[in-house]
């Protein structure tokens, strides 16, 4: 995999991861509000900015926000790492919750768009790990010429 060193967007890309993860953050406070006096893994009609949710799903949102933001505070590629796991496990959890969306194992209470959206903010992560790497100005360079491969 070729993962670009100091991509001149680089700071557009942290943002983008920022927004994400405040939008994680939003999500998982909204949902525990909504879904407060359910079980945590209640398998019902709550809906949360028109997504399926429980008390679980949202908190797990809710951590994974903070995650994100903490990994975009600190940088030094830190956030890249943090960005990359967490889009791997976000889209696996998305195809996964998509398997078995009308049985009693959907236990998060994901719908079709709870999927998609999941999926998406896997996908916007992986895009922000991929070209928010920094490092020196001589890996960029060797990035450049085709001589290293992150």
């Amino acid at each position: 995999m070729h993962t670009p060193v100091n991509h001149p967007a680089r700071p557009i890309y942290r943002a983008v991861a920022a927004l994400t993860g405040l939008y994680l953050v939003i999500f998982g406070v909204a949902g525990i509000i909504v879904t407060s006096g359910d079980a945590l893994f209640a398998q019902n009609d709550s809906r949360v900015l028109g997504q399926g949710a429980n008390l679980g799903f949202s908190g797990l949102c809710l951590v994974l926000g903070v995650a994100v933001l903490a990994g975009v505070g600190l940088g030094r590629n830190i956030d890249t790492a943090i960005n990359k796991v967490l889009a791997y496990g976000l889209m696996a959890l998305s195809l996964a919750e998509l398997a078995v969306l009308r049985t009693d194992a959907n236990f998060l209470n994901f719908t079709v768009s709870t999927c998609l959206v999941v999926m998406i903010i896997g996908l916007v992560l992986l895009m922000a790990a991929m070209y928010g790497r920094t490092g020196s100005e001589q890996e960029a360079q060797a990035w450049r010429d085709g001589r290293l491969v992150l």
